[in-house]
């Protein structure tokens, strides 16, 4: 519990991987990097993990950076004894290249914070949505009485999300209360608990002329890049609302400008864009029909307790029954 009885966000229901037994790690010392954290070392300690400083001893690795990709590299290579790495965020597009040069080896095993910020990441989409259907960031922007009547609903309305990992499913139960109808665009046409329609990527061109919400929350993988490209986002009707809460390598930016000045959009809210950050002077940022975060949809003081809980499972995982939780597929890119 935090602060005034709020129970705080809580990571999804994951579920664990039983590895074979040729990927299971072996037991043995973990180690942070590339800095400590009194938070996560603690997480260790409380797991029953012995913390040691990274060196001949380490067996597993907590890598704390998303951005010091080249220290990773450099420690897998003078430690060749790490069998898991557990990596910061859900998305691991940032260690592309590690992965791919790690494709094909059982060990080490990666596992990333996938699931685990899925409460913090569809609040803020919902955020998003709800103020760019109510025209909010016009209302924001102006200085004067608006007489003229906007705003939509988002009660009836059909959401199309974009991916079907844990922030979508979390997306789908806030949504509940709308009464929204749901389309899930996934790899598989496997169904999706409380979703009225499932059908796979190749099928996007069908469900966006009918979208009244599209939410990108996909993993960035070379499959996924420009997924709404200039094409797709003329499919969607002009009273439709564009939300990316995964990375902004899925969606053209060039072509986002475009429907949006051309006023072929009711509105498009972004937590994340390619360039990334946001170049002073574009013109997403003095559109009122836009809404830009600075990809804060979760904050440190959000995801630490998450991450938290996401060591203490891997570390009971590595010195227990190999059961991890967010185990990453190198091939697949998530």
């Amino acid at each position: 519990m935090t602060a005034g009885g709020a129970r705080g966000h809580r990571g999804s229901a994951t579920e664990a991987v039983d590895l074979p037994p040729e990927r299971r790690p072996r037991p043995g010392a973990v180690s942070l990097g590339p800095r400590s954290s009194a938070v996560f070392a603690e997480a260790v300690e409380q797991a029953g993990g012995r913390l040691v400083p990274l060196g001949d001893e380490t067996r597993g690795l907590i890598w704390l950076s998303y951005r010091d990709v080249a220290g990773l590299e450099a420690a897998l290579e003078a430690h060749p004894g790490i069998e898991w790495v557990q990596l910061p965020w859900a998305g691991v597009d940032a260690f592309a290249g590690v992965l791919d040069r790690h494709r094909g080896r059982d060990l080490p095993l990666w596992t990333s914070a996938k699931g685990a910020y899925a409460e913090p990441v569809a609040e803020h989409a919902l955020v998003l949505l709800l103020s760019l259907l109510r025209v909010l960031p016009s209302r924001v922007l102006a200085t004067s009485w608006q007489t003229e009547q906007r705003g939509i609903s988002l009660y009836g309305r059909h959401v199309v999300v974009v991916g079907a990992g844990g922030i979508a499913r979390e997306l789908v139960r806030l949504l509940a209360p709308f009464d929204v109808r749901v389309t899930v665009v996934r790899r598989t046409d496997e169904p999706v608990p409380g979703v009225d329609r499932t059908v796979t990527v190749d099928r996007l061109d069908e469900v966006l002329p009918d979208a009244d919400v599209v939410v990108v929350a996909a993993a960035a993988t070379p499959g996924t890049a420009r997924l709404l490209d200039a094409r797709r986002l003329a499919l969607l009707p002009r009273r439709a609302v564009v939300v990316n809460v995964a990375r902004g390598s899925l969606v053209d930016t060039d072509a986002l400008v475009d429907a949006v000045r051309e006023e072929r959009l009711w509105g498009v809210g972004l937590d994340v864009t390619d360039p990334e950050p946001l170049p002073d002077g574009h013109p997403l940022w003095r559109d009122p029909r836009v809404v830009v975060t600075p990809h804060q949809a979760d904050t440190p003081e959000m995801t630490a307790p998450l991450l938290a809980e996401r060591i203490r499972h891997n570390v009971r995982a590595l010195a227990g029954d190999g059961h991890f939780v967010g185990v990453v597929d190198p091939a697949a890119g998530y």
